[in-house]
């Protein structure tokens, strides 16, 4: 019975190891995509003012990449805690109930993204498909830009999952089971 129980552990532990690394590489992945929305736009200001030539590609590329590192840094922010978070109920609650609260809002954040990576899912699979480009010059097949969706959900549901798991263990561990 204590090699399945070991086992289990180390399943646990390579899971939220694994899931860890990938949240902080796609923080910085995040972090560079912001970085080059920077540079872009400081680039598309020269050319705009100092050049007084026209920017045709620059704004599209920038709320791309905006968007996409918004939803691939949402796991690196879930990993570090840096979502609101509105902690007054748990605060005036009990240790039991306010670990009862955690888990059960973990399983609805866990569901709600759940949810959400579904239908990103099926709307990036229908673009690529579909073969949708951007209407613009740049022409920018759609299906690159929104693959940002499906990944930065799953990542984030992958966080959630070991968040919620940290949370569940720490619960029994506390009981003594």
């Amino acid at each position: 019975m204590n090699i399945a129980r070991d086992q289990k552990q180390i399943l646990l532990i390579g899971f939220q190891n694994t899931t860890n690394w990938l949240s902080e590489v796609s923080g910085r992945i995040a972090s560079l995509m912001i970085l080059g929305a920077v540079l872009l736009t400081c680039q598309m200001i020269f050319v705009r003012f100092v050049l007084n030539a026209s920017t045709v590609w620059q704004t599209e590329i920038v709320v791309y990449l905006m968007v996409g590192a918004t939803l691939l840094g949402l796991a690196f922010v879930q990993k570090h805690k840096g979502h609101v978070n509105v902690d007054l109920l748990p605060i005036w609650l009990n240790y039991r109930s306010a670990r009862i609260l955690a888990i059960f809002t973990g399983l609805t954040a866990i569901t709600v993204t759940a949810v959400c990576l579904f239908y990103g899912f099926e709307f990036w699979h229908l673009v690529h498909k579909r073969g949708w480009t951007s209407d613009t010059v740049t022409a920018v097949p759609l299906w690159i830009p929104y693959l940002s969706l499906p990944i930065g959900l799953g990542l984030l549901l992958l966080q959630l999952i070991a968040d919620w798991l940290d949370t569940l263990l720490q619960q029994i561990s506390k009981a003594g089971m």
